[in-house]
């Protein structure tokens, strides 16, 4: 797992000095808790909330951490509150919150819900220090990258506590305005799927031309692997790193210009603009539900 080789023991033992509550348990939640727990975080710092039987159990016995079915008292010791429902249920989930430990509210509020906006937070728990994060799947291997938004009543402290608990599932990008997460959602939120679209369309063009699927696979998950580790090793630019690839009448140049006609940056340019208009449209019908 990625975990292993991303220690962050100065980051992590700072950690170890409150407690954090999850409202929710699915795979992302359980992906920033792995992380936290390989990071040496004390097990009995962290409480997760999940209504699942299954779920709980495969917490509780693959990170050791503390579970419950619903809020109650205990999520009043938290500081830090990881909200990682689906969006459809945080008012729900809110409401029951408050119910049952409204003093919860004055922990600072971590949200990786999609389209669940920082007022309706403020609104619906009753708190004051909202963050919200776009983290992606990547995260369930420890490579995941967030992009985050604090609103006004963070200080400094507050998102530092933030990025901590998020950097260990990944990396963080912080953008100082909440509108941006619709494009950071665009750009990474969606990323990985367009990733695996162009792995399947090399692996299945490898196919037609020869190759056994095994071998495309290989081949292709490879290539993609490796060019984005060059990438991030490399002072260069992904367009000059194209470039140097590219030699004038060779192979990939010839391929180039096939999407070069085909408009393939425009369609793709496009496709971003959907997903980031599609985000702020379910922002929108989530707060008018609400």
């Amino acid at each position: 797992m990625g975990w292993a080789r991303r220690g962050r023991p100065a980051i992590m033992q700072a950690m170890n000095d409150f407690v954090m509550a999850f409202i929710g348990g699915g795979n992302m939640a359980g992906a920033i808790v792995g992380g936290l727990r390989h990071a040496g975080v004390d097990a009995r710092r962290l409480l997760v909330v999940e209504p699942q039987q299954a779920r709980r159990d495969f917490l509780q016995q693959q990170f050791g951490v503390r579970v419950q079915p619903e809020p109650d008292a205990p999520l009043e010791a938290a500081e830090l509150l990881v909200w990682a429902v689906k969006p459809q249920q945080f008012a729900e989930a809110a409401r029951a919150l408050r119910a049952r430990a409204a003093g919860a509210a004055r922990a600072l509020q971590l949200s990786i819900m999609a389209g669940v906006r920082c007022a309706a937070i403020e609104r619906l728990v009753g708190a004051s220090q909202v963050v919200r994060a776009m983290p992606n799947t990547p995260a369930l291997v420890g490579r995941g990258v967030s992009g985050v938004y604090a609103n006004p009543a963070c200080g400094e402290g507050a998102r530092a506590r933030a990025e901590q608990v998020l950097r260990a599932a990944g990396s963080v990008v912080w953008v100082e305005q909440e509108a941006a997460l619709d494009a950071v959602t665009a750009v990474s939120g969606s990323g990985p799927a367009y990733v695996f679209y162009l792995m399947e369309m090399m692996i299945a063009g490898g196919v037609e031309l020869g190759l056994s699927e095994a071998v495309a696979h290989r081949l292709a998950l490879a290539t993609v692997g490796g060019a984005a580790a060059l990438a991030e090793a490399s002072p260069l630019s992904p367009a000059r790193l194209r470039e140097q690839v590219t030699s004038q009448g060779g192979t990939t140049a010839a391929a180039l210009q096939v999407l070069g006609a085909r408009d393939v940056a425009g369609a793709f340019a496009e496709a971003l603009r959907a997903a980031a208009r599609r985000s702020a449209d379910l922002a929108d019908a989530l707060e008018r539900d609400s």
